[in-house]
């Protein structure tokens, strides 16, 4: 992967996104971007007072303008909130600066990397698998069709998709 270009992580909340950015930023000197938490502090609200506040659409918005600045600069790993692709302007933008990565886990994996989590404004009133599942079925096509490369994490420990991730970066 070009350094001057940006690996960009997507998939569905709680697959590995951000611990993934963290190890790949480490061992490259890249940039580590955490869309979320960059969109938390421009806003001074968590993701759930901007859902709760604005609405969803408004926080997409946000998502779309955040890309927007990252792929007018390169050289960062970033780790996409879970929806970013819902947007195909987001997908397109992301494709023609970046390479994007799409880790791909079980509704059973899912729930147990979110179930004691409540910032997760999608699943607030609806932490159960099958609500996990209904969504990332939804997804799955978005996720795929925007994704160069997929990476199945079920089952497998950080260092075995990091060891994945450079091969490929």
């Amino acid at each position: 992967m070009e350094r001057n270009k940006n690996i960009f992580f997507i998939g569905f909340m709680g697959c590995g996104k951000s611990t993934m950015a963290r190890l790949l930023t480490k061992e490259t000197g890249m940039e580590l971007i955490e869309m979320d938490e960059t969109i938390e502090e421009e806003t001074g609200m968590s993701i759930n007072e901007i859902f709760a506040t604005y609405g969803e659409a408004y926080f997409r918005d946000l998502e779309s303008q955040l890309i927007k600045r990252i792929t007018e600069k390169g050289g960062a790993v970033v780790s996409c909130g879970g929806g970013a692709i819902l947007r195909p302007e987001n997908v397109e933008m992301m494709k023609k600066n970046g390479q994007i990565i799409y880790f791909f886990a079980s509704p059973e994996t899912i729930y147990k990397r979110v179930c004691n989590s409540n910032n997760r404004p999608l699943l607030n009133g609806n932490m159960n698998i099958e609500y996990i599942a209904s969504l990332m079925e939804t997804r799955l096509p978005r996720y795929l069709a925007a994704a160069d490369i997929t990476i199945e994490v079920d089952g497998k420990e950080k260092q075995d998709v990091l060891e994945e991730l450079n091969a490929i970066c």
